[in-house]
């Protein structure tokens, strides 16, 4: 993720060779920690991350849809 300062590990390239961040099996964020719900490199997230403010609505809101049941 050109200019963010993630740590590797918690990204990987995708399909057309962008990097993004890595997904666990089941489809959480891998810098996603379960038990606070908070991102464990909040600091260092990349800026598609930093368009919302950890814990808002919005925030709320987006993952809501991402991980709603199909």
């Amino acid at each position: 993720m050109d200019g963010d300062d993630v740590p590797r590990r918690f990204s990987t390239q995708d399909d057309w060779g962008g990097w993004v961040m890595r997904r666990l099996d089941d489809g959480w964020c891998a810098a996603l920690d379960r038990d606070t719900m908070r991102c464990t490199i909040y600091d260092r997230r990349p800026d598609n991350c930093r368009v919302f403010e950890m814990g808002d609505s919005d925030c709320q809101r987006e993952r809501q849809l991402f991980y709603a049941p199909a």
